[in-house]
């Protein structure tokens, strides 16, 4: 080791990692503000033309069903069927949400070294 350099942190690695370190806490803060947005959201998934709707939270916590009459004259495995494209379409779209949203937040976070 060379005199001066500590342990290879030169004053421009601290400054990034402190800046790093910062960015990481606004996220942590920002994660926690979103799980409440997220718990606040009604996302909907259809399927059938809009026969079966079903609604989940951001964080895809089960809301609601509604089935139009019609659907029940098809059958148990219509039904079925169709309640597990609109839980699926809902799912699709929450998981998307999610993700959309982190990347939102997580933008322009860059750690040096990694």
């Amino acid at each position: 080791m060379s005199k001066g350099q500590g342990f290879g942190f030169g004053l421009g690695k601290m400054k990034e990692l402190s800046e790093a370190f910062k960015k990481a806490q606004q996220v942590q803060e920002g994660a926690k503000q979103l799980q409440e947005e997220l718990e606040q959201m009604n996302i909907e998934g259809q399927a059938g033309g809009g026969m079966v709707k079903v609604v989940l939270s951001g964080n895809q916590e089960p809301r609601g069903v509604e089935i139009a009459p019609e659907v029940l004259e098809e059958g148990a495995e219509v039904l079925s069927d169709l309640v597990t494209a609109a839980m699926k379409d809902a799912y699709d779209k929450s998981t998307k949400t999610m993700r959309d949203r982190m990347e939102e937040l997580t933008g322009g976070l860059n750690i040096p070294g990694i």
